[in-house]
């Protein structure tokens, strides 16, 4: 059974109504979809870190609870497990503060076992943190010698901006390892100053990546390969919260990938078609989590 491998930040979100908080759900962009995937009955394996303290305690509980193999989850005893507090505005998007207290020695874990057509997704501003990079690109690098699919979701916001211009050589370097890259119309806008889509597509990723999925809230998914391009509409919903609309998103398009048997060979060759099925999967799921609070769907029974 093919299995889907992912690394990244596992956080403990309390999210704040008002200025009442309403909710704490353990969280992380790649955790989030990573979830979704354990729910779905996919095999999931995790490579993290979280202090060893009761928020830790709560996250790994969590972590099973969900079918996610905690086996490469680096429970530090220095430091402490991180939290964000999410504080959602009149549309349901949410604004974070982060506490982060990590020990120096990071990410102690073993490879995990990856296979030929697995598949391996990373992102967020922890594959590009100077003080994870050498660390991580282990794990990128033994993902692409096993032959796995690689997703990059580049997930950078506004907060790291300014830093743009130091970690632009990080971000080429993950559009280069990556097989698909995935990203919102913000996220760009943060990293080269730029919407248009087209321009992004042309000027910044398709040198070092062919496929490339851009998602746009309300407007809609589209899709850019060498001899395609595609719009897809999204179904317009009242969110209660889109804290993991684009985690899901991407957990969507992962089991689409699983679902109708693509493989790596495969990918250069979709059709339309084929294409339109897997990215339906991705707005379902992200259209089921901005109807609730929980940054993942709900489990099935």
């Amino acid at each position: 059974m093919r299995k889907v491998i992912g690394i990244g930040e596992t956080i403990l979100d309390i999210v704040f109504k008002g200025n009442q908080p309403y909710a704490a759900v353990p969280g992380g962009s790649v955790f989030n979809g990573l979830v979704s995937l354990g729910r779905l009955g996919e095999e999931v394996l995790f490579i993290s870190e979280i202090g060893n303290d009761r928020v830790g305690d709560m996250i790994q509980s969590f972590m099973e609870e969900n079918h996610i193999s905690t086996e490469y989850v680096d429970r530090f005893p220095d430091g402490k497990s991180p939290l964000s507090l999410a504080f959602l505005d009149e549309n349901r998007n949410a604004n974070y503060i982060f506490y982060k207290d990590y020990p120096k020695q990071r990410l102690e874990v073993p490879l995990p076992p990856i296979e030929e057509d697995d598949i391996f997704i990373f992102g967020s501003y922890y594959s590009l943190n100077p003080a994870l990079r050498k660390r991580v690109c282990e794990f990128i690098e033994y993902a692409r010698e096993k032959g796995a699919i690689l997703y990059y979701d580049p997930n950078f916001r506004k907060a790291h901006a300014h830093e743009a211009i130091h970690v632009m050589p990080s971000v080429l370097e993950n559009f280069e390892y990556a097989d698909i890259v995935r990203g919102s119309d913000e996220d760009f806008l943060n990293l080269f100053g730029e919407t248009d889509l087209d321009k992004v597509y042309q000027e910044h990723i398709q040198f070092y990546c062919n496929l490339f999925l851009t998602t746009r809230g309300e407007e809609g998914v589209d899709l850019r390969t060498p001899e395609m391009k595609l719009h897809f509409d999204t179904p317009h919903v009242q969110p209660l919260s889109t804290i993991g609309a684009g985690d899901n998103f991407n957990a969507g398009v992962l089991y689409g990938l699983l679902k109708y048997n693509i493989r790596k060979r495969d990918l250069p060759s979709l059709s339309a078609e084929d294409w339109e099925k897997v990215i339906r999967c991705g707005i379902e799921l992200a259209v089921e989590v901005c109807q609730s609070y929980d940054n993942y769907i709900a489990r099935r029974k």
